[in-house]
């Protein structure tokens, strides 16, 4: 029986993962307060009946989209070998994100609301999937905020190198 549904369910998860992928292009392209549900469809290459049949307005759109960024950067985290590994490859896929940088020229408001939110969910997910990685939690506190400030101000790989390096040093991983 459940073979019977697996077509449909392969069909909403490639959806949804176009409409997540135009999202993020489209911050990347006019910023996060310009981009709207048409543009969204547009972008996404689907219908604006199926953009509003999967998600109900722009936030939950947004929403789908950090839960998408966030497993993610915790697959990469957990593929690394090592802790250095892990915290260098974040830092290089959050300093160069384009949606990112688009946020700080575009929507530097709204990006600082969203890296702020410690009560949200996603971020304690993060900060727990980066306390198994680091086996520490203090050290994934440290981590996240290190992370945070690359979204605001961002490193260059050698740099993420080097910090992810003393980081971990200093916090003897």
């Amino acid at each position: 029986m459940l073979e019977k549904y697996a077509p449909q369910v392969a069909t909403h998860r490639r959806t949804t993962a176009a409409i997540a992928q135009g999202a993020k292009e489209l911050i990347a392209t006019v910023g996060l307060n310009k981009a709207s549900m048409i543009e969204i469809a547009d972008i996404s290459e689907v219908s604006r009946a199926t953009l509003y049949n999967h998600y109900r307005d722009k936030e939950s759109v947004l929403r789908a989209l950090a839960e998408s960024e966030m497993a993610r950067l915790i697959a990469i985290a957990q593929s690394a070998p090592n802790t250095t590994d892990a915290l260098e490859a974040l830092s290089i896929q959050i300093s160069a994100d384009p949606a990112l940088a688009s946020m700080r020229h575009r929507d530097p408001g709204a990006l600082a609301t969203i890296l702020a939110a410690q009560s949200d969910s996603l971020w304690n997910q993060f900060h727990n999937a980066l306390a198994e990685i680091l086996s520490d939690h203090n050290t994934a506190s440290l981590a996240i905020r290190w992370l945070i400030g690359q979204a605001l101000a961002p490193l260059t790989p050698t740099q993420s190198r080097l910090q992810a390096e003393a980081l971990t040093t200093r916090a003897n991983i």
